[in-house]
């Protein structure tokens, strides 16, 4: 991609009223445009990071053996009636009614709806356990937004649900998304911490959410400093058996702000292990039994052939939330320090010097030979001053520069700068298409 022909407005100041290091510079780099409050236009460079992040969540939810459909934003208030949360959920939620008078909702979530489709289809045991999951725009009418993504009114989000024939079912399902959440933001880069959580407006009485360690984060949090030590479970676990996993993870201590005990925090954890930070809640993951199948009448034929209330959960991932939780974990005073997995573009080709034949050629060259090896490249071809062009590139993020000048070719050299780490390292142009590559 040629920046001279990309759209990436990015801006020297970010508006006073971003509040946020992630807010400030997703305007600053280009990644958003805000609307109204708490709704935020996806400019293409965000959109490319966002559409990273829902494949690695979607891939993950595929493995641990959810199935994905896709669900209406407007949803039945007939629906929400049926499980009684209509009236109870309150003002957050958009209400609207249509041309036929038909009272309507924009979807803060989908426990309902999830529930009516379930119930039209499934009527035997045997097609359990099921979880169908989808990736949607929500939307909850925040009475303050702010932090720009990190509390907005519309959102990107994964929601899953499960459906089990009993409790120990229902557990089970509830291990899977448990372990599925570890790996998932482990790909990402972010080293995110399960804590007991309260269910909120969700119901049931079992949650956790996970939540990213950050200096900047939205609220306090406590937990043993083993648990952000503990190593992410990976792909190859035994999907059938995962109840040591996540007892190891949920027999040390660790609470968000709401639910924490100081002094059960000091009994059960040595001192030097106590951890207090600040934190981000990426994902919430719940078990509620038959709160939504019991007043839906969402049952099933069990093996005696009695009808039978199916045990359900939810799991939400916020999707474009994690934009901006991947940035308060990862930046620094020149601007965003995107993990290679979730990164818009692998590399910004450099040219210091458009018009100049030798450099132009060696350019093209070496973004032809990154793309067919099946690199996201952005070309940096405009006619801004080098200055500007290293500080545009530090301000996006990019895990990899690579700058071509009329100097290093003369020398037979090229520059390559790690993101990350800052370091960067003349070589010839073959040594860095093998580094890029490998």
């Amino acid at each position: 991609m040629r920046l001279s022909r990309y759209f990436l407005p990015t801006l020297k100041e970010a508006p006073s009223d971003a509040q946020i290091v992630s807010h400030q510079l997703m305007l600053r780099a280009g990644l958003i445009k805000q609307e109204a409050a708490g709704i935020y236009a996806w400019l293409p460079l965000g959109l490319r990071v966002l559409r990273k992040i829902e494949q690695i969540v979607r891939e993950e939810q595929v493995r641990a053996g959810a199935v994905e459909l896709l669900m209406p934003t407007l949803q039945l208030a007939d629906l929400w009636r049926e499980s009684g949360r209509y009236d109870a959920y309150g003002p957050e939620m958009l209400r609207i009614t249509d041309r036929h008078e038909r009272e309507l909702l924009y979807g803060p979530t989908n426990e309902e709806m999830i529930t009516d489709i379930f119930r039209g289809y499934v009527k035997s045991y045997k097609a359990l356990p099921l979880n169908l999951f989808h990736i949607q725009w929500k939307f909850r009418d925040e009475r303050r937004p702010r932090f720009g993504v990190m509390r907005g009114r519309e959102f990107l989000m994964k929601d899953a649900y499960s459906f089990d024939i009993d409790e120990a079912a229902a557990r089970k399902s509830y291990n899977r998304m448990f372990v599925a959440y570890l790996n998932t933001f482990a790909r990402m880069g972010l080293k995110a911490v399960p804590m007991r959580a309260d269910t909120g407006p969700i119901g049931g009485d079992l949650s956790h959410e996970f939540i990213v360690l950050a200096d900047t984060g939205e609220s306090a949090v406590f937990c043993d400093r083993k648990l952000v030590e503990m190593p992410v479970p990976g792909g190859d676990v035994d999907w059938d058996d995962l109840q040591s996993i996540v007892d190891q993870r949920t027999a040390l201590y660790a609470a968000t702000e709401e639910m924490h005990d100081a002094a059960a925090f000091e009994s059960q954890t040595p001192e030097g292990d106590r951890l207090s930070a600040r934190g981000i809640e990426v994902g919430h993951i719940f078990y509620f039994g038959t709160k939504y199948s019991a007043p839906m009448k969402a049952k099933v034929a069990g093996p005696d052939g009695r009808d039978t209330e199916v045990h359900m959960g939810s799991y939400g991932v916020g999707v474009s939330r994690l934009l901006g939780a991947i940035i308060e974990a990862g930046h620094d005073e020149a601007g965003i320090i995107w993990p290679d997995a979730v990164a818009p573009f692998d590399v910004v080709v450099i040219n210091l010097r458009v018009g100049d034949e030798a450099v132009c050629a060696a350019c093209e060259a070496a973004v032809a030979r990154l793309e067919a090896a099946g690199k996201d490249v952005l070309y940096d071809d405009t006619d801004e001053r080098p200055g500007g062009k290293f500080a545009t590139a530090d301000l996006i993020g990019i895990p990899w520069q690579l700058t071509i000048g009329p100097k290093g070719l003369a020398d037979g050299v090229v520059e390559l700068k790690r993101r990350a780490t800052g370091e960067k390292v003349s070589v010839p142009l073959d040594e860095a298409m093998a580094r890029l590559t490998a």
